[in-house]
């Protein structure tokens, strides 16, 4: 038994429709969860560059008031106010109209340098006020700078570290965390909510009713379409189960045994002929063909039918014999199987056995009377005969051919039941009194009867039955005519006719010399003697009572046969009357 190869999949054992559902519901997650965390940082993204616009016009708004505060003071003051201003987030610095710096809060003026390029100091001398961004190299920062002309001509400036973006979120972000985390909390519950959601009513569609459906609108083209592709496999399952049971009615109906195989030599289906031949039932289709059938000549035919695409062959089964003939089934140049028609030919082997048996049987029949003849005949012929031997030869030849013409008169007779199996009922029938008829034979049959000192006796009913007379004769005159013939001098033989309400009963019995047990089953048959060098001496020709069974089957009637070696033998012949069954026995 081979072993199927291990899986590398290390995930649980899950319903393949709950592993894609699972799957949906994770992607649907995971959409709508980065979804919101995109939103969500984009969103921080611009309310962090909203909120340092704004701070920075803030900062500015702050500056511009100091500026002025400032500005006021020193023209109250003078410098001696920018040496009382201590350090802090603002640089005051006072420029004179050179750009030479006056005094500064947070740096020794007279180490810095002229500012008479400074953008804010030269437009603030030209327009009165100036504002600038710039970094500046004395405080290595970049700062906001607003200036304005003082009434002496000095310009005042004021200073302040301008806040960068990432200070800004750096100061905002602990709240920010927090917020994050309460967003990616909520944002995880949302999309869960939303997944389950989504999912549920795609998990409850009735896929075995697409219409009734009450789902997504726009899950309506493919509903449409699952209900217009169940309509298309329903019918065409319809179409396949009416032919799968039209094939199953009439492979079930052949008298001729059916098997399909796969391309691999399984059995796909067995019809019960073909069951009953190889004594198995249903249960065997799915298995290998060599269950049934072992036999190396089946599978030699098999592979030639494979190989050439027909193949036949005879074999015995429980004691029949069958013609098997087997076919290879093709389909667009692929091999699909093969189909095994198995056909009962024990009664066609038999009879062609028979056939030749007959023909062998009457050629020897022939050949000895005729050799007799010829013997006879060329003994006269030759004048090798005396005058004195030539009435016992003339005698001779003529008792041959007496017997040549009744064999030859059997055997036509014969011949004309097997062609005509249906006799009984295509010849004329006609009411015939069984009694009257064996009164007839034995009136014809007396001088044989007295030749061989043999007492015939007739008694019984009149036995009246619709039949052909000519063949009720035939088995009257060959039953007492064998009576006759293997009898003992002295001997009787009795014919009794009984009617009986549902069937006329034909007895012959005699006191002859029997038939051994080992041989009462095949004395019907053509040619057949117990003893040929008695029977020949007797005159018979070994077809009398092959007549009498094919006359009584044309009669339906039954007959039976009881014999004791040196005692007797006793035949009876059972009629059935009209709308009574009664098959042929011997």
């Amino acid at each position: 038994m081979s072993r199927k190869p291990k899986s590398n999949d290390s995930r649980p054992n899950i319903p393949a429709a709950d592993r894609r559902s699972a799957s949906l519901t994770g992607r649907i997650f995971r959409a709508v969860f980065f979804a919101a965390m995109a939103v969500l940082l984009v969103t921080a993204i611009i309310v962090m560059g909203v909120m340092y616009d704004y701070s920075t016009g803030v900062q500015k708004q702050l500056l511009r008031s100091e500026l002025e505060l400032a500005a006021a003071a020193v023209e109250q003051q003078g410098s001696t106010y920018l040496s009382a201003v201590r350090a802090g987030d603002y640089r005051l610095t006072l420029v004179a109209a050179d750009g030479t710096v006056l005094q500064d809060t947070q740096a020794d003026a007279d180490a810095m340098e002229n500012h008479a390029d400074r953008e804010e100091i030269r437009e603030a001398l030209e327009t009165g006020r100036s504002e600038s961004a710039r970094y500046s190299s004395t405080l290595t920062k970049r700062t906001l700078n607003q200036a304005v002309r003082l009434p002496d001509g000095t310009v005042l400036r004021i200073s302040a570290e301008q806040l960068s973006l990432l200070t800004v979120a750096l100061g905002m972000l602990q709240p920010t965390a927090v917020i994050g985390l309460l967003a990616v909390a909520l944002s995880a519950v949302l999309a869960g909510c939303m997944a389950r959601r989504i999912v549920t009513p795609l998990n409850e569609l009735d896929l075995e009713h697409p219409l009734d459906n009450a789902a997504y609108e726009e899950l309506s083209p493919l509903l449409r379409r699952i209900d217009s592709q169940h309509r298309h496999i329903n019918a065409q399952l319809r179409q396949l189960r009416e032919k799968t049971d039209e094939f199953a009615q009439i492979t079930a109906c052949l008298n001729e045994g059916l098997v399909l195989l796969t391309a691999d030599g399984r059995v796909l289906r067995i019809n019960p002929a073909a069951a009953r031949l190889y004594a198995a039932d249903q249960s065997c289709e799915g298995a290998d063909f060599l269950t049934l059938d072992r036999t190396p000549a089946m599978s030699r035919a098999i592979a030639d039918a494979a190989r050439t695409g027909r193949a036949r062959l005879r074999a015995r089964h429980g004691g029949r014999e069958y013609q098997f003939d087997i076919s290879r089934i093709d389909s667009d140049g692929h091999m699909l199987g093969t189909a095994i028609l198995a056909f009962d030919v024990t009664e066609q082997a038999q009879a062609e056995r028979s056939r030749r048996e007959f023909t062998a049987n009457v050629s020897h029949e022939l050949k000895t009377p005729l050799h007799t003849i010829m013997g006879s005949a060329e003994l006269i012929e030759t004048g090798m005969a005396s005058p004195e031997d030539v009435p016992r030869f003339a005698g001779r030849i003529r008792s041959e051919a007496a017997r040549l013409v009744t064999l030859i008169e059997d055997i036509i007779r014969l011949s004309q039941l097997d062609e005509n199996e249906d006799a009984g009922d295509t010849l004329p029938r006609e009411p015939a009194a069984l009694r009257a008829v064996a009164e007839d034979a034995v009136q014809a049959l007396r001088q044989e009867a007295d030749r061989r000192n043999v007492t015939v006796r007739v008694a019984g009913d009149d036995g009246v039955l619709p039949g052909v007379r000519q063949l009720l004769y035939e088995i009257v005159y060959n039953l007492c005519d064998n009576a006759i013939r293997y009898n003992r001098p002295g001997g009787t033989v009795d014919i009794t006719v009984n009617e009986q309400k549902d069937a006329v009963t034909l007895t012959v019995a005699d006191t002859g010399i029997g038939i051994p047990p080992e041989h009462q089953s095949r004395v019907f048959e053509r040619f057949y003697r117990v003893d040929k060098s008695h029977s020949r001496a007797c005159g018979g020709t070994g077809l009398g009572l092959s007549i009498v069974k094919h006359a009584a089957a044309c009669h339906g009637a039954r007959i039976s046969l009881r014999s004791t070696p040196d005692v007797g033998t006793t035949i009876t012949v059972e009629f059935p009357k009209p709308g009574v069954d009664s098959p042929v026995k011997t």
